[in-house]
């Protein structure tokens, strides 16, 4: 007889990603649902890494990365952001981005320690806090006619001698939003003076829109002096399965930080961190990223623009959001299940991005797609 095991995570099951790809699978569906694309990367890369793998670099690399990753990372970093960070005390290569947000959160997160964040959310962050033994204290975005934005003074008022950590994430998943220059010194403002820490997920730091800037921390040197900045080559490369990710922190967080990373992935498969450092030598892989997207994003909205649906701005990442309060009277969980049975198209409830129930009416759609898979999610939502 197994033994009963009382579970950490008590609230947490097989996440609304899983189950909305099964339910598309299951109705041959066209996938809106999880961030993905359906296309491959640059065979170069691929390549980059075959080379690396017949060249020998299949044993364990350094715990915090190969050298010339490393190296490459905060070569970039400074030439887009102007931070110079030291590539061997300051940036980490991570099994992803998820493993860099849970370990971000372990190593400076303490039982009873608050954490702020930011909903709607990626929801990789509630279950790190928890398993922390934090509380976490969530602030809600705004949203109207002009998108999602972060009510500041909320958060200021989110604030006790309790709070350690402030979650933030620009590009958003799963509102599309940015955070600008007057956002970061807002949050400047509220952390100023404490010891508050910043954990920024920027993934999709080269996924901005109609000749946006994207304010990383790294750009700020009051924010970045406290701050782990998470980022992933799976979404800059279109290789998301490969899991390859990195954390940029002053040295004394790196430090903790590693501390934690030694033991719960030690390192992170060689042949890839090798392969995507001499891919990083040309830039234009991730420069051109806004110009690639930004052209599936208008295919995307000018093909939904007579429809129903109501079209939130998308200023970044590759998701758009829409209303679709003209269409249905559902709740959001069971409109993206009816379009994804009866109209053939998976959508993701915003709503499952909150740590209570939230309706706001609004869905979620990953435009990285081929253009035909765009197309025939198009002519199917469009007659709604």
């Amino acid at each position: 007889m197994t033994p009963t095991l009382r579970t950490k995570l008590p609230a947490v099951g097989t996440t609304v990603f899983t189950r909305m790809s099964a339910l598309a699978a299951e109705h041959k569906a066209v996938n809106l649902g999880q961030g993905f694309p359906d296309f491959g990367c640059d065979p170069k890369l691929q390549e980059m890494v075959g080379e690396a793998m017949r060249a020998g670099h299949n044993q364990y690399p350094m715990m915090s990365g190969v050298p010339a990753l490393r190296e490459a990372i905060a070569a970039k970093i400074d030439a887009l952001y102007g931070h110079s960070y030291d590539a061997a005390a300051e940036i980490t290569v991570t099994a992803g981005a998820t493993q860099a947000v849970m370990t971000a959160i372990l190593c400076c997160v303490h039982a009873g320690d608050e954490v702020i964040v930011i909903e709607p959310a990626y929801d990789c962050y509630l279950p790190a806090i928890e398993l922390a033994g934090g509380v976490a204290v969530p602030v809600a975005m705004q949203v109207g006619a002009d998108g999602y934005s972060v009510p500041w003074n909320q958060v200021a008022a989110a604030v006790t001698p309790r709070t350690r950590l402030v979650v933030i994430n620009s590009p958003h998943n799963p509102t599309g939003s940015i955070l600008r220059e007057a956002d970061l010194h807002a949050l400047a403002d509220i952390v100023r003076g404490t010891d508050m820490l910043i954990l920024s997920d920027e993934v999709y730091e080269h996924v901005v829109f109609d000749g946006g800037r994207h304010e990383s921390v790294s750009r700020h040197p009051d924010l970045a002096a406290r701050a782990f900045v998470v980022s992933s080559f799976g979404k800059t490369y279109h290789v998301t399965g490969w899991k390859v990710g990195y954390v940029a922190a002053p040295a004394p967080l790196t430090s903790e930080f590693r501390k934690v990373h030694q033991y719960n992935v030690f390192t992170v498969n060689t042949p890839m961190q090798h392969g995507i450092a001499g891919y990083m030598h040309d830039p234009e892989p991730y420069l051109g990223l806004p110009a690639f997207y930004q052209r599936k994003r208008d295919l995307f909205r000018d093909g939904l623009e007579g429809s129903r649906f109501t079209l939130l701005p998308a200023d970044g990442t590759y998701f758009q959001c829409v209303r679709y309060d003209a269409i249905s009277p559902l709740p959001e969980a069971q409109f993206a299940e009816w379009l994804t049975t009866e109209i053939k198209v998976a959508a993701i409830p915003v709503s499952a991005f909150y740590s209570k129930p939230t309706e706001s009416g609004i869905v979620r759609f990953c435009f990285a797609k081929k253009d035909e898979t765009l197309a025939l999610a198009v002519d199917r939502l469009a007659r709604l």
